[in-house]
This record gives structure tokens, C-alpha cells and sequence, in this order.
């Protein structure tokens, strides 16, 4: 059972025949049960309008995961997409138990629903996967540019917990974090869009979630951060992480979008879903 908090509210836990903040909720029916989902007023919606114009991902767009020096997976992870490494080679990509293709051009994992790139693969595959790192740095340089429309700047002094945000351009010169057990609200339709630029680095702390209400998608999401990224466990997330350095899962945290990194993706038991 998930608790969905309406526009401008936010989830702080159950009562009645459950407790704690863990969201979905799991449980036996083995009896009648009398289980309330408590919500708080999370302030007013923050921003305005449509959202920016979205730069494009061009090659890097068909990558759940993309870097430049390595992926490394330990526990129990579960990629749905492509990924790949350029200008590293296959020896940076660990704990995914590589299957190599007779083709030469990309390998295979349990753990992975697409195919793994590396640059030392064979042709056509080194072009490819330079040019979408490439692509992956230019959609940095060009979100991380963004003007318009004009910015919200420094929403919740760089504390976004328990916010709603509208479609928009959201700019912070310091580091941003989701605080434990809570939520993040993104409300808007489906072809709205939000780019959060980050100076520093990017922390979504344990169980914390990124929630979507009014139709609003994942793809339409653009997270740039200049800093590392971190996800703590169990939390949920929303959109593409474009990071200038690296991009850190830790144990049961599940991501809606792409990470691509300029550095480094380290998982530990993690899911993600291209969206």
C-alpha cells in the first residue's frame, strides 16, 4: 500500500495497525485491519510556468548509465537499459559478471536488461561511445547554462524536505539535500519540465523520496550537479542525474531516469529504470 500526498502536503508515517514512514507499505492480512496514511502541509507550491526548454541527451539518451572512468556494482542490483564507459575500458566495469557478445561490440549481465559499451570494444562501438560522452558533456555544460525563464533561486536555503515544486529552473551556489524520511514533490504535467542546478553536491538521505503528482514524468527531469550525487538506502528518486564528478547508490535506493556521470557510478543493491 503507497501513500500519495496530495499537491502541497507531504507523508509523515502511518498509524492505527501500522507504524514508521516506510512508504509503499508491505503487511499480512490475516486480520482486520484500521490503517491511517498521516499527511503534513508541506508549504506552498514553489515556482511557476511550463519549465525550461530541456537540452538534448543526443547518443547519451539510450544509456541508463553512462561515465567516463567506470560502473562498479556490488549486492543486488537491476539496470534496465544500456551502459557503458568511454574513454574507460571493460576492466572498469565490475560486479556485473560480463558475457561477451560474438560480436565484439558489447557484453551482456544478468543484472542488465540492455547491453554493456566499453570504449576497447569492437567497432562500431569506441565512435559510439565517445560521441555520446561527448553529448553527455555538452548536455552538462548547456543544462548548467540555463536562464530561462528566470530562476528560482536558493529554494528551501539549499533544505529542499517536504517541498512541492512546480515546472521550472531551480539554481542553488551551495549543496542540496533531501532529508531523511521525507519527500520531495515535483507537481506538474506531462510535459513539464524542471532543471535543478547544484553547485556543490547533491545528498538524498536514507528513505527519502522524489515523488511525481499531476502527470509528471521522469524524463522531463534534469538534475545538474557540479558536485557528487549520493543517494542514501532505501530512497526513491526522479530524473537524470548529470554530474560533473560522481554518482554514488547505496542499498535499495531505486532511480526513475539516468545517471550520467563525468567521473564515476558506484552501486550497492540498486535499481534503476530508464525511463
Amino acid at each position: 500500500m503507497r501513500a500519495v500526498p496530495a499537491s502541497g502536503y507531504t507523508f509523515t508515517g502511518w498509524s492505527g495497525d501500522a507504524s514508521g514512514t516506510t512508504n509503499p507499505l508491505t503487511f499480512s492480512i490475516n486480520s482486520h485491519k484500521n490503517i491511517t496514511a498521516n499527511f503534513a502541509s508541506g508549504g506552498p507550491v514553489i515556482g511557476a510556468g511550463n519549465g525550461p526548454v530541456l537540452p538534448g541527451l543526443g547518443a547519451a539518451a539510450t544509456f541508463s548509465i553512462l561515465t567516463k572512468s567506470g560502473i562498479s556494482t556490488t549486492g543486488v542490483t537491476l539496470i534496465n537499459g544500456d551502459i557503458g564507459v568511454s574513454p574507460a575500458t571493460a576492466t572498469s566495469i565490475t560486479g556485473f559478471g560480463l558475457i561477451m557478445d560474438s560480436s565484439g561490440e558489447f557484453a551482456r549481465s544478468p543484472i542488465v536488461t540492455g547491453r554493456i559499451y566499453a570504449a576497447n570494444y569492437a567497432a562500431p562501438t569506441p565512435s559510439n561511445t565517445s560521441t555520446a560522452g561527448i553529448n553527455m558533456e555538452t548536455a552538462y555544460t548547456t543544462a548548467n547554462g540555463l536562464v530561462s525563464p528566470a530562476p528560482v533561486i536558493a529554494a528551501g536555503a539549499g533544505n529542499i524536505s517536504g517541498l512541492t515544486l512546480a515546472p521550472g529552473l531551480y539554481k542553488w551556489s551551495t549543496a542540496v539535500i533531501i532529508d531523511p524520511n521525507t519527500t520531495l514533490t515535483l507537481s506538474g504535467g506531462a510535459n513539464d519540465t524542471w532543471v535543478f542546478q547544484i553547485a556543490q553536491d547533491l545528498t538524498v538521505s536514507n528513505s527519502a523520496k522524489v515523488i511525481l503528482l499531476g502527470g509528471a514524468q521522469a524524463k522531463n527531469i534534469m538534475w545538474v550537479v557540479a558536485g557528487q550525487a549520493t543517494l542514501g538506502t532505501q530512497t526513491y528518486f526522479s530524473g537524470t542525474i548529470l554530474s560533473k564528478t560522481l554518482i554514488s547508490l547505496n542499498n535499495g535506493s531505486i532511480v526513475t531516469g539516468r545517471l550520467l556521470a563525468q567521473t564515476a557510478v558506484t552501486l550497492i543493491g540498486s535499481t534503476v529504470i530508464q525511463p
